[in-house]
């Protein structure tokens, strides 16, 4: 007799490779693991910032960019993804382009780890727990992706520059 998660899931599926078991383990994961770092900030008397202005929201949106397209696409990060994906190629410049292989919980991780929007939310959700717990050595990671990710735009402003200059 088939349960009814296996019936939802079927249905929602429409005979496509969708794995929502997988899925159920990550939430469990994210919800878990953000849990439990909550009750070790608690313990050890941490609590998050007040409040965070928009330098330090900005700061953070920078830093979630840069670090999520860095798991989730650079060449340095990916024997991160190797069990989860294929290499197909390039993407752009200095990003692969890989397949999620695998299926149930391993599609579901190759899903999570190639897509940065997908990251985003990890990412974001870690640093807001590093600020709770060890807030100097955050703003420092945060500050650095920051700046990396700056120094990306204008390496590639300074190639769209270079480009224009070339075709006139």
């Amino acid at each position: 007799m088939t349960t009814w998660f296996e019936r939802q899931a079927a249905a929602y599926k429409n005979g496509h490779d969708r794995p929502l078991g997988g899925y159920v383990v990550m939430l469990g994961i994210y919800g878990g693991g953000t849990a439990l770092t909550t009750a070790l900030a608690r313990a050890l008397g941490r609590t998050p910032p007040d409040r965070l202005g928009p330098w330090d929201v900005t700061q953070l949106a920078a830093a979630t960019h840069k670090l999520a397209r860095t798991i989730a696409k650079d060449p340095i990060t990916s024997p991160l993804r190797a069990p989860f994906t294929t290499y197909v190629g390039t993407s752009a410049p200095a990003e692969l382009k890989e397949d999620v292989r695998g299926v149930g919980l391993q599609h579901s991780f190759g899903e999570l780890v190639t897509c940065p929007m997908c990251l985003g939310q990890w990412v974001a959700t870690g640093f807001m727990l590093g600020l709770a717990i060890a807030p100097k050595a955050t703003r420092t990671v945060i500050a650095t992706f920051a700046a990396v990710s700056g120094a990306d735009f204008l390496q590639y402003l300074y190639a769209r520059l270079q480009q224009s200059e070339s075709s006139e």
